[in-house]
């Protein structure tokens, strides 16, 4: 009988790597979006402490205004480059739209010359920094990446601030160096609350998105706690109106159940921050009763900010048609403001000394326009925004009908119902204004980006 014959035994082929390596991978990261680092610089550069004397305020910009203009002039060498075709029909006529109030506004002044002026600032903020975003957003990745620059720099602005809190090193409020203004400094405290607003708003987005992975669910939802916290220390009224109202908007868009299982949750986050941790307890809930006190017994901040808005009224009936032209707005308020006005706001704390600034807006975006523009720039203006604002609903929908980009989609409509509302209260200038660009960039390209050749970044290609 033979002997059977041997069994050949052949080891197991090694198991083939299922993960790329990490360096390989950063790498074709690095070089899928190196289109976007100059809008990641100028969110980087925002972080810059803002330099002494005003900076911006007073006309002189920022490093990140500069960085801004680079990232137009790349972005007008990239089309020149690719010989690509610059906007769609719709979005060339929405963001251009701001543009015949501003020159018509700077060619009818008074003092055209010195209107002139303020017609790059505009040109910056509403037209080229939002279309140089739509053109470089090609897709849901990269509108991501953005939006987790927004959030990384609130997180940053929003940790500073929780310091200058808990050290007394912020601005001065109340006779306390406690109020968190971020590294804005105390001429602009509406900086800090402005960029943690952002932050909070994509934060909650992308928490609610039902289509994205649970790690990144539990992320964006730790973000937004955390981002809780400097929104109060900032003591904005304005922010916390508008934040509130956004979110609670945001939460009702994704349905009535979860958006009472949120407000349960916020609630008891409230009580553990103001009520358990004693995080401006008291401060907090004067600044909340204050909110219903405006009216009846107003403070001197609150009495000069009406009188302004009567003073802007009144300066839009004199012209009402193109207004009394670009950064005309001081030089006509002591001619139509009552004696109830101040000589201007006292300004303490953060790293710079006492210091009294005059009053050179009425703290109201829409009375600005109004009185300096007219009728003319401010329907061109805030058409343009609404314009946006009806884009992005109208493609909300079909997001959340495919199951990917609905909680970006929210987000989008939530930036943008907060600016509108925010700017009841506030205008622009000071070193934060960039951000407001960067903003309405981010969502343009969400609602007018490839709008007529393809899809908007998030959603699912139409078959």
């Amino acid at each position: 009988m033979s002997a059977p014959a041997p069994v050949a035994v052949h080891a197991p082929a090694p198991a083939a790597s299922v993960r790329a390596p990490a360096a390989p991978r950063t790498a074709a990261w690095w070089r899928r979006h190196a289109h976007l680092l100059p809008v990641l610089a100028v969110l980087a550069l925002l972080a810059a402490p803002a330099p002494p004397g005003g900076g911006a305020a007073e006309g002189t910009g920022t490093v990140a205004d500069a960085a801004s203009g680079v990232l137009v002039l790349f972005c007008a060498g990239r089309l020149l480059r690719r010989r690509e075709r610059p906007l769609s029909r719709t979005a060339a006529f929405v963001l251009g739209a701001p543009v015949v109030g501003v020159a018509l506004a700077a060619i009818t002044s008074q003092d055209p010359a010195f209107s002139l002026a303020g017609v790059p600032r505009y040109l910056q903020v509403f037209v080229l920094v939002p279309a140089s975003l739509v053109l470089l957003v090609r897709d849901r990745r990269d509108f991501g990446v953005v939006a987790c620059g927004l959030v990384g720099l609130a997180l940053v602005e929003g940790a500073v601030g929780a310091v200058q809190y808990a050290t007394a090193t912020g601005a001065s409020y109340e006779g306390k160096d406690i109020r968190a203004v971020g590294t804005f400094g105390a001429t602009d405290v509406m900086g800090m609350a402005t960029v943690v607003s952002y932050g909070l708003i994509i934060a909650v987005g992308y928490a609610l998105d039902g289509g994205g992975t649970a790690r990144r669910r539990g992320a964006a939802l730790a973000c937004a706690a955390l981002l809780c916290v400097p929104l109060l220390l900032s003591f904005s009224r304005g922010a916390w109106i508008a934040t509130a109202v956004v979110l609670v908007l945001m939460l009702l868009a994704t349905g009535v159940r979860r958006a009472l299982a949120a407000a349960l949750v916020a609630g008891a986050l409230g009580v553990v921050l103001i009520g358990g941790a004693g995080v401006g307890s008291q401060l907090v809930s004067q600044r909340l009763d204050s909110i219903t006190q405006v009216t009846d017994d107003p403070d001197q901040s609150v009495t000069d900010r009406y009188t302004m808005w009567a003073a802007a009224v009144d300066m839009w009936r004199d012209d009402p048609v193109t207004g009394v032209g670009l950064k005309g707005f001081p030089a006509h308020r002591d001619a139509h403001a009552s004696l109830a006005l101040s000589s201007g706001s006292d300004t303490d704390g953060a790293g710079a000394g006492f210091e009294r600034q005059p009053l050179l807006s009425p703290h109201n975006m829409y009375l600005l326009v109004l009185s300096e523009q007219g009728l003319i720039g401010v329907v061109a203006l805030v058409g343009s925004w609404l314009a946006v604002l009806v884009c992005a609903l109208r493609r909300l929908p079909r997001a959340r009908r495919a199951g990917r980009g609905a909680g970006a989609a929210v987000l989008v409509c939530g930036l943008l119902v907060w600016q509108l509302i925010d700017f009841a209260y506030a205008d622009i200038g000071g070193p934060s204004t960039v951000l407001t660009a960067v903003m309405l960039g981010l969502t343009a390209a969400w609602a007018l980006g490839r709008g007529a050749h393809g899809t908007a970044p998030g959603e699912a290609p139409r078959r």
